[in-house]
């Protein structure tokens, strides 16, 4: 017998889902899986706990969701580096990607980092099977453009590493930065592109 066509959510639902995953996103970010309640969840969905059940098992189904939605995201900057294009070109343009993703996505950075400190348990699949196979090619890329000596030699992938560290750092350390740089201080874009861009020009 044919399995019935599951219903689709009502507009209400699905604007009610985004609801709870928006503010749930504000509460992990700011005090991890382990410090995040429902009922915290709830009070910045607007919503009462059980309603928050009626879409969610759990606090633990909310984040895995994030996490599933998060992860597409994060990998697009680093596959969209061109094999056909400049090479120089192809990591500054990694570079500020990753910065504009920094900068439009705070909240996600930090939920990504909170995963990774407590020791990816509910992401470790996602880094195993989208992540790491992406980066291995990545760094072969870049490991063969500097075979033809069209990059300085350094070790590809601490240098896809190093990326990441000097750009996320804007979005999870944004408290500290605001203290320490000051008003009208150089952009984090200028001071990045120069620094790889002295980096990895060949002959330097």
């Amino acid at each position: 017998m044919d399995q019935p066509t599951p219903k689709k959510p009502s507009r209400i639902q699905q604007k009610n889902r985004k609801r709870i995953l928006e503010a749930a996103l504000d509460v992990f970010s700011q005090h991890g899986y382990r410090g995040a309640t429902l009922d915290q969840i709830a009070e910045a969905a607007g919503l009462s706990k059980p309603n928050i059940l009626y879409y969610f098992s759990g606090k633990e189904e909310i984040h895995v969701t994030l996490l599933n939605r998060l992860m597409e995201t994060w990998l697009d900057p680093l596959d969209e580096m061109d094999p056909n294009g400049d090479p120089l070109q192809e990591m500054l343009g990694y570079v500020r990607r990753k910065l504009q993703m920094s900068r439009e996505f705070p909240r996600e950075s930090r939920l990504f980092a909170n995963e990774i400190l407590q020791g990816a348990p509910r992401m470790a699949p996602h880094l195993e099977s989208g992540l790491k196979p992406l980066f291995d090619r990545k760094c072969a890329l870049v490991r063969e453009w500097m075979d033809q000596g069209r990059l300085a030699p350094v070790d590809p992938g601490h240098l896809i590493v190093s990326i990441w560290a000097t750009t996320q750092h804007y979005a999870d350390f944004d408290a500290q930065l605001g203290v320490l740089m000051p008003p009208g201080a150089p952009g984090a874009e200028t001071f990045l592109e120069t620094l790889y861009t002295r980096l990895l020009t060949p002959g330097r």
